[in-house]
């Protein structure tokens, strides 16, 4: 099996990312790879831009992306209650090239912040949205102080019952 994993955020030290590594992880004889968002870069979104530019190869290549593997892992980001921009604009400009952006592929959503709210309204919005754009969503978790669950030095969750939680979503996947 291979996975995608993305952490929906362009911070280099995404908390969003580690976890999307650590759980495609968990998915024993699974072949990860984790995508960096910023080599995904795009002006923002406009139909005056997409006139102009067409549907530029960053969109393609995330998209091909995701069309080259057998389920797709996202931890998302939150903010302000919502989508990082950038995950929102390689999104949109992507569902320009087909709107079934994730392209029937099963998938794990995942979201987390340093607060105990641990991202559960991006991760809401998400899974109400996701089964309109070719998203087959198995599991779902929002893990909540990140910080207090999560070893950033080992990469690696702390809290027993949170270890659990993960690996019970990521079973959905096999």
């Amino acid at each position: 099996m291979k996975i995608i994993a993305f952490g929906a955020s362009t911070s280099r030290h995404s908390i969003n990312k580690q976890l999307a590594n650590y759980a495609a992880n968990l998915v024993a004889g699974a072949e990860v790879e984790v995508l960096e968002l910023n080599d995904f870069e795009l002006p923002l979104f406009s139909e005056d831009k997409e006139k102009e530019l067409g549907q530029p190869d960053a969109a393609k290549a995330f998209y091909a992306k995701l069309g080259s593997c057998d389920a797709i892992v996202v931890s998302f980001a939150e903010h302000n209650g919502s989508y990082s921009a950038a995950y929102k604009n390689l999104f949109d400009w992507t569902s320009r090239i087909d709107m079934k952006v994730f392209q029937s592929k099963p998938m794990v959503l995942l979201a987390t912040s340093p607060g105990p709210g641990g991202a559960a309204s991006v991760l809401a919005a998400a899974v109400n949205s996701m089964p309109y754009f070719g998203g087959d969503i198995k599991a779902q978790l929002s893990l909540p102080a990140f910080y207090d669950n999560f070893d950033v030095g080992s990469g690696q969750i702390i809290a027993p019952e949170w270890q659990d939680k993960v690996k019970a979503a990521m079973a959905q996947l096999a």
